[in-house]
């Protein structure tokens, strides 16, 4: 690749209609200036000049190199831009993107056209500012983002408090904390840090303060009008990502032109996609890019509306390298040739006909769940669903005869049952599993309900204990073959740690068997797939070169007190952005920078009451005289009635502390 044949400017100052400027980076041809190109727009708080800088450098290079200008900015408040961040996806920052737009439009080497694109942060707002209709913006490409930030984000899953909503809270409170680097801002640089720092909140209690589906989750999710979005959408994700089922719902959803693809993928990149296999992603971008942008006949929009990975069967692994499968296609979505086979819930079998109606009652220890991975993958190690016979064996199973033929699953399993609760506030966990010949339990699919939310996320309401409620679960899509010689396994709880907050109290749960059914997906064989245009090899432009100066391991340990019945989950490790790298070094900005995490997750198994959950992070950035460090170390407990939030940050200037901030917040808990 030709380097030589674009310009990177390391920083653009980009004016708002209030007199802000962002901080962004630009790459472009050479002659965009004399030939106007189409923009390419990605707006994240990570940080552009240092956390991103090997991340952001293949792609936008590579997008200069295909014929465009590539803008990567600075939220307000982030990086080295100036102002202040309060919370994500707010209207200023929405405003803030138009008006980058405006500006991109604007420019001499811009040809008028503007698309914008990103993943997760970046996925969610490209689809939110598309909403809003700016005139330049042209296409979006949005990547393991949703179209419901209440359904599908990193806070809350079927009404239930995950425990990401602690962990990226956490994260954030000390991302957005962070200085601007001086050599780009000026000597202003410790005033807007001063200024970042009096303005952090604990974005985890924030969060923990909308339990329900109100209009703070509303603003910003899509999916409330859908027919708002009028520009082409490719929607990009991966069945090892936590945000895969939006894709199936904005296919649907939308009325605009659009495309989905589901790799194998966890939360990534798929041209860096891990589990592989990954693929020439940049190369399809630049198809879709060139067909909206440039007005070019590249045949992406004779692609098939969805193609997806259906991933062959494996044993649990902590982590895979690659997913055995293949690539299917449907032409629509929801697609009129997926078949429902229906299995009842009988006596410990899912079967293809009813049997006699029974009733039985159970109870999950609250340690049940530590073998369930991450709630999204990132790729890193240790962060996939275990072997779940150690969880099958809390929960109500139910399962089918051996398979005497292959079963391909495409879409999202339905569970629809009778249950009843001895308490007002019960959750009900379902995992569907795929078990081999040897035993061996791999989760495959899984919901999550609390049942307060039976009927509605708007306005839940308390069970009342004895009586019996019909519920219906929609368990997350998937793409996924069983083998002749295993059988599917239904596992029932009533809670699932550390994934999601406990209820109040001890529960039991009862469920009438016989009357309750899951409804498979089933996708029967197509000759179209061996039609599918094969996607090109991985390609993308050189990067910074980073060098590691410290290596720390990630660790993931599990610990019981067999006399205490203390669980006890720690998970130490880097940030994953260098490599396992807790310290590392960009030579082209002579800058050291450096992050590590400890997190811990502490329950006992007969106490909801217990549970716990404790991050310490660290973050550096170090040049000759100059170091900076932020600490931050964040907790949660509950009682019955309400979360207790503390959380600290300080701030060092050369070891010197510069200011800190304390939180405490009692959060009250309703139906929570």
């Amino acid at each position: 690749m030709d380097l030589a044949s674009i310009e990177e400017i390391e920083n653009v100052w980009i004016p708002m209609r209030d007199g802000v400027r962002l901080a962004a980076r630009l790459w472009l041809p050479r002659d965009a200036r004399t030939n106007p190109v189409p923009a390419i727009f990605e707006f994240i708080p990570y940080r552009k000049r240092d956390f991103m800088r090997s991340r952001d450098e293949p792609m936008h290079r590579f997008y200069a190199l295909s014929g465009y200008v590539s803008i990567r900015a600075d939220l307000r408040g982030s990086g080295d831009s100036e102002g202040v961040m309060s919370d994500e996806y707010t209207l200023q920052e929405l405003e803030d993107a138009m008006d980058v737009i405006a500006w991109a439009a604007a420019q001499d080497w811009c040809s008028g056209a503007v698309g914008m694109t990103g993943i997760s942060w970046g996925g969610f707002n490209a689809l939110q500012v598309a909403a809003m209709r700016p005139p330049a913006l042209k296409a979006i490409l949005t990547l393991c983002a949703a179209d419901d930030r209440y359904a599908d984000d990193a806070h809350y899953k079927g009404g239930c408090l995950l425990n990401e909503n602690m962990q990226w809270g956490s994260i954030l409170s000390l991302y957005n904390a962070l200085p601007p680097d001086p050599q780009v801002h000026g000597e202003s640089w410790r005033d807007a840090w001063l200024a970042r720092i009096e303005a952090a909140e604990p974005s985890p209690a924030v969060w923990m303060e909308h339990p329900h589906r109100d209009e703070y989750w509303q603003h910003g999710s899509v999916c409330e009008d859908y027919s708002a979005i009028e520009c082409p959408v490719f929607a990009v994700g991966g069945w090892a990502d936590g945000y895969s089922n939006a894709i199936p719902r904005l296919l649907e959803g939308l009325s605009a032109p659009r495309l989905g693809l589901i790799g194998p993928w966890a939360h990534t990149f798929p041209h860096d996609g891990v589990p592989g296999p990954s693929i020439g992603y940049l190369q399809e971008a630049v198809r879709w890019w060139d067909h909206w942008l440039k007005g070019h006949d590249t045949g992406i929009m004779d692609e098939p509306m969805l193609r997806a990975w259906i991933q062959e069967s494996l044993p649990p692994a902590p982590q895979y390298e690659t997913r055995p499968g293949r690539w299917v296609a449907e032409s629509a979505w929801p697609s009129p040739r997926i078949e429902r086979q229906r299995l009842w819930l009988n006596w410990g079998h899912l079967a293809e006909e009813p049997g006699e109606i029974d009733e039985i009652a159970f109870s999950s220890p609250h340690t049940l769940g530590v073998r369930a991975g991450e709630w999204c993958g990132f790729g890193a190690d240790g962060e996939a669903p275990r072997d779940q016979r150690a969880d099958d064996g809390g929960s109500l199973v139910f399962d089918t005869d051996i398979l005497t033929e292959r079963l391909e699953l495409l879409g999202a399993p339905e569970l629809e049952l009778e249950v009843a609760a001895d308490k007002p506030v019960a959750f009900l966990v379902a995992r569907l599993c795929d078990v081999g010949p040897d035993g061996a339990s791999s989760r495959i699919s899984y919901a999550i309900l609390n049942l307060c939310h039976r009927d509605s996320h708007e306005t839940p309401a308390p069970l009342e204990p004895g009586a019996w409620y019909r519920v219906k679960l929609k368990l997350d899509d998937l793409g996924q073959a069983i083998p002749v010689g295993h059988r599917l396994r239904l596992g029932l709880s009533t809670g699932y740690w550390p994934m999601i907050w406990p209820a109040p109290e001890p529960v039991s749960l009862s469920v009438r068997l016989g009357t309750g059914h899951l409804d498979l997906p089933v996708r029967p064989p197509s000759d179209a797939d061996a039609a599918i245009r094969p996607f090109e090899p991985p390609l993308a432009a050189p990067g910074s070169k980073t060098r590691k100066l410290y290596h720390l391991p990630m660790r993931r340990t599990v610990e019981i007190d067999l006399t205490t019945n203390e669980m006890i989950y720690t998970l130490k490790g880097d940030g994953g952005e260098f490599g396992g790298a807790s310290l590392a070094r960009i030579e082209e900005i002579d800058l050291d920078l450096g992050y590590q995490m400890l997190k811990r997750y502490r329950i006992l198994e007969d106490d909801p009451l217990s549970a716990q959950t404790e991050l310490s992070q660290t973050a550096i950035l170090k040049r000759d005289g100059w170091t900076v460090r932020l600490e931050c170390r964040t907790r949660l407990t509950a009682t019955v009635d309400a979360f207790q939030f503390t959380g600290d940050l300080e701030a060092f200037e050369n070891d010197v502390p510069v200011g800190a901030r304390h939180w405490t917040r009692a959060v009250p808990r309703k139906l929570l």
